[in-house]
């Protein structure tokens, strides 16, 4: 069983910046694409970013698009989300997931069915 571990989230300032991490369990890591996904009160859980198995290929929504960087550590077991220039409306509780499949080399990654573990969230809050 994968688990998956948020951490990083907190309250912040318009125009700040956070790093949020996320750590996976077990020795298959490097196999996977990871993504972010991000879910805001009565809304629905929207796609944020993806990285591939490889580090070589990250996906990212318009909305997010030259503010947050996804990257990963693959030593490390870790996929992290360096978010910039931070908004109001990126306020939500941000969760990382596993993409189903070893070693994908397609370029679906913006759909949360295609992500199988996820981990428990960790809330940012962005302040006017």
């Amino acid at each position: 069983q994968v688990q998956l571990v948020e951490s990083g989230g907190g309250l912040v300032q318009a125009g700040g910046s956070l790093r949020l991490s996320c750590a996976a369990s077990g020795r298959t890591f490097s196999r996977y694409a990871m993504g972010w996904f991000r879910q805001a009160p009565g809304k629905e859980r929207d796609f944020v970013a993806a990285i591939s198995w490889s580090g070589g290929t990250t996906y990212y929504a318009d909305s997010v698009k030259g503010r947050f960087t996804i990257s990963r550590d693959n030593a490390k077991n870790t996929v992290y989300l360096d978010m910039n220039s931070l908004k109001p409306e990126d306020t939500a509780v941000y969760y990382c997931a596993r993409k189903v499949g070893q070693y994908y080399n397609g370029s679906y990654y913006m759909t949360s069915s295609l992500y199988n573990y996820w981990g428990q969230g960790t809330q940012v809050t962005v302040s006017s």
